[in-house]
């Protein structure tokens, strides 16, 4: 999988000098979902991740692309960054219950309504509080480094600022994903 993440940039980086953004009118809208997920794990390559977030808000706004796809990097950026996000797309398995929640939101008041100019659905209801996970489980799981965090490591994911991305990004508890809550 490690090689797949690494792999599939390098292909896109080249496309984009050849053609520019792969947007629904060039690619189709199946091949710009592809480059838009492609892009959105490119978690190791922060300064591509951010041209693409350039190229795609240009894209959105000639609505040759779903405007979601701005929103996603855009969050996933700030995530990576220790910022909060602004639509609530990028959620985190928290590490004392394991139950998913969203990274920390910019503007929880706004949030469905920023949600909703970008066209995707209101945020999903966060779940109560569950159970204390074992500590012997959580311990596990923190100290396995998983495929992403050695992406993440061996590519320079400190230029993204953010210094506790290890055990966020666990496969365990404390695991990073996406909501995919598409209109």
């Amino acid at each position: 999988m490690e090689a797949i993440h690494v792999k599939n940039p390098e292909r896109l980086k080249e496309l984009i000098v050849k053609h520019g953004w792969p947007s629904e009118d060039l690619a189709g809208p199946d091949g710009a979902e592809a480059a838009w997920l492609i892009a959105q794990h490119s978690i190791g390559e922060p300064s591509f991740v951010r041209h693409v977030l350039q190229l795609v808000r240009a894209e959105a706004e000639q609505k040759r692309v779903p405007a979601w796809h701005a929103a996603y990097l855009e969050d996933r950026i700030a995530l990576f960054e220790g910022r909060p996000q602004r639509y609530g797309s990028q959620w985190i398995d928290d590490p004392r219950d394991g139950l998913a929640r969203p990274w920390t939101l910019a503007y929880p008041d706004r949030v469905n309504e920023l949600r909703k100019n970008v066209g995707l659905k209101p945020l999903a209801p966060l779940p109560p509080p569950g159970p204390e996970v074992d500590p012997k489980v959580r311990q596990k799981d923190e100290a396995e480094p998983p495929v992403v965090a050695r992406l993440a490591g061996r590519a320079r994911l400190t230029q993204f600022k953010r210094p506790d991305v290890t055990p966020i990004l666990s496969h365990g508890t404390g695991c990073l994903r996406s909501s995919l809550y598409l209109p």
